[in-house]
Formats: structure tokens, C-alpha cells, sequence
């Protein structure tokens, strides 16, 4: 089954997948990160925009936003979004901007997205490339070491006559680069039910690794995983975000 099929043939229902996510409260935290660590502008790059749900609160507290993502569907919803926007079917591992920004973020977790260390060593690249001086690139990731493979997520939405199940959890079999984020859905109409399984290949990194990798471009400052509090990492966590300033 192919790596993108809930983004793509189920795309419509993403925006179900993440009815539970605080949209507003990561968005404001990722202006008041840029307000304390940036360099005061306001041009943004969303990477793996999904339907753009950060994009419409970012354009609302006044950033000149774009979006990335590498799938058409998602794109097309986040359009009707976010009019003002300009969006771009494109590889976060591999992308360019034709004036330098002051913002990039990466949601979700998405920044796993990248096949591998090499990728992701691509996108960090092409992020720093993309950035003006002091400009910040802020993601969240999840520490390999620190992953439980018995832990899910599952919440339910009821929409029209349907109800939904949405699940998802990470995989890490304990060594290499590779994990996985396993997702699922389920769709409840009439007593009749409807399922589909998703698995997600992405790249697996502990935080000692991550920084290596971003250090030679940026100076790295790793969070508590809390949008509302700005807070040192507690080097315990095994969830954190990043926030890199372009040196």
C-alpha cells in the first residue's frame, strides 16, 4: 500500500484525522518562538502543509505565508483555506524559494517525513539555503530511543451519519534509521463499517543525532514539546521542538 494513501484517496477525511490537534495554540506558538529567537519579519514557508491549517492562523496574525507538500489533494483543500496563500506540490527534502524567508515550519511531526538521514539532510540544507540571516526554521520531532511501541493515539468524530475512529501510533524496532508511524481509520455508517490501515516509513533519529545534523547551520535551541510554555528540553521527554536560528 503506498506511503501516502490517507493523503491522498482519503484526503478528505485529514482533516477529520486531526479534529483533536490544537491548530491555534501551535501556531501561536511557533509566532512567539519566531518573535523571541527571529529576526522580526514576516515571511513564511510551511513544509508539509497538509491542508493548511497553520497557514490560515499564521496569515491571520499577519505572515506573508506559502506551503509545500507533496501531495496534490491536500493542496487543493488548502487553497480553498487560505486564498491569500501561494502553495507548491513539492520534496521538503529538496525544495528552493525565490526570495530568502524569515520563517519555516514543519507540523506534525513532519519532518520525519524524510526518507532518510541523507534526505533529511537535504531538507535541512534546503532550509537553511531558503533562510535570511537570523531566520528561524521550527519543527517538533520524536526521540527514537524514547519511542513505546504499546502507546496509541485514537480519537472519534461524528460527521453526517458517519462515525469515524481515527488512530495512529509510532514504531521503532529498536535499531537503524528507519520507523514507522502506523495509522488507521475507521468509518461507521448504519451499522455498516468501513476500515483502512496505513504505515508510514520515516526516518528515526535521537536528539543527539538530530542536533549533529543541524548544527553546522544553525544554532539550536531544543524545547519542551509545550506551545504554550517556552522551556528548555528536560532531556528526558521523548518529544521536543526544535528551534533553529540560520547563523
Amino acid at each position: 500500500m503506498s506511503s501516502n494513501y490517507l493523503y491522498t484517496d482519503l484526503s478528505a477525511y485529514y482533516d477529520l484525522m486531526c479534529a483533536d490537534i490544537d491548530y491555534p495554540a501551535q501556531s501561536y506558538g511557533a509566532l512567539r518562538l519566531h518573535q523571541l529567537f527571529g529576526n522580526g519579519g514576516n515571511s513564511h514557508l510551511d513544509l508539509a502543509c497538509g491542508t493548511g491549517p497553520h497557514i490560515r492562523h499564521l496569515i491571520n496574525f499577519g505572515y506573508q505565508s506559502r506551503g509545500l507538500d507533496i501531495n496534490q489533494p491536500m493542496l487543493e483543500q488548502a487553497k480553498t483555506r487560505c486564498p491569500e496563500a501561494h502553495f507548491f506540490l513539492g520534496d521538503m527534502c529538496n525544495f528552493q524559494v525565490d526570495e530568502p524567508l524569515d520563517l519555516i515550519t514543519c507540523f506534525l511531526y513532519s519532518i520525519h517525513y524524510s526518507a532518510g538521514t541523507e534526505k533529511l539532510k537535504q531538507c535541512i540544507e534546503s532550509a537553511h539555503r531558503a533562510l535570511k540571516p537570523g531566520g528561524v526554521f521550527c519543527f517538533n520531532s520524536v526521540d527514537k530511543d524514547k519511542i513505546d511501541n504499546t502507546l496509541c493515539e485514537r480519537h472519534t468524530v461524528t460527521r453526517g451519519d458517519s462515525l469515524f475512529t481515527f488512530s495512529s501510533a509510532w514504531y521503532y524496532r529498536g535499531d537503524g534509521e528507519k520507523q514507522a508511524l502506523k495509522l488507521s481509520i475507521t468509518k461507521t455508517t448504519d451499522g455498516v463499517t468501513q476500515s483502512w490501515d496505513d504505515e508510514h516509513p520515516m526516518v528515526a533519529m535521537n536528539f543527539e543525532e538530530l542536533t549533529s545534523l543541524l548544527q553546522p547551520y544553525f544554532d539550536v535551541h531544543i524545547l519542551e514539546h509545550d506551545y504554550e510554555k517556552i522551556v528548555p528540553w528536560d532531556k528526558a521527554s521523548g518529544n521536543a521542538l526544535f528551534v533553529c536560528v540560520r547563523t
